[in-house]
C-alpha cells in the first residue's frame, strides 16, 4: 500500500526530501500561493505548527501557481516572502503543479485518497489542506475556506 511516506519532494533550495522522514507525525499538506486571499492562512498555519510540532506534527507547504497566477515567484523569493510577512518556520517545498497531466505525483496520490466535493479529485484553489496520519495515510481533505483553527480538533484527534 501506497502512503506518502514514498515520496521524494524538493524543498525550496532544491534539495530532495524524502517524506518518510515524517513517519510517526501527524502531517497537514497544503498548496499555497503567496498572492491569494487565502494567503493570511499563513499565519494560522504556522500557529498550528508552533502549538503542535512538540507532539509530532507537521504542516508542509507546496506552492502552485496554477489557480488565478497567484504564486509567480520561485525558491528565495517564495521562502522569503514567507518568513518576512508571515513567520513560516514549516517546510516549505518547491513550487508544484497539482492538477492536469503534470501533477506532482505525491498530489495525484493525495487526491485519489481524499476526494473533494461531490467525489471529484481535483484541487479546486489555494489553501486546500490534506490531513496524514501517523502512519503517512491520508485521513481527510478541507477546502481553502477551512481555517487553520477549525482543523485543530482533527489534529489533536490524530495526535
Amino acid at each position: 500500500m501506497t502512503t506518502i511516506h514514498d515520496f521524494t519532494c524538493d524543498r525550496l533550495t532544491g534539495k530532495a526530501e524524502e517524506l518518510a522522514d515524517y513517519k510517526g507525525q501527524v502531517v497537514l499538506v497544503v498548496n499555497t500561493a503567496s498572492k491569494c486571499g487565502f494567503t493570511p492562512q499563513y499565519e494560522g498555519l504556522e500557529d498550528l505548527y508552533r502549538t503542535y510540532k512538540h507532539r509530532g506534527f507537521s504542516v508542509l507547504g507546496f506552492p502552485c501557481n496554477q489557480f488565478g497566477n497567484q504564486e509567480q515567484g520561485e525558491g528565495d523569493e517564495i521562502g522569503e516572502f514567507c518568513q518576512i510577512n508571515y513567520g513560516v518556520s514549516f517546510p516549505m517545498f518547491s513550487k508544484i503543479k497539482v492538477n492536469g497531466p503534470e501533477a506532482d505525483p505525491l498530489y495525484k496520490f493525495i487526491k485519489r485518497e481524499a476526494k473533494g466535493v461531490m467525489g471529484t479529485a481535483n484541487v479546486k484553489w489555494n489553501f486546500t489542506k490534506f490531513l496524514v496520519d501517523q502512519k503517512g495515510n491520508v485521513v481527510k481533505r478541507f477546502g481553502s475556506r477551512d481555517t487553520p483553527s477549525s482543523i485543530a480538533s482533527h489534529i489533536e484527534a490524530l495526535l
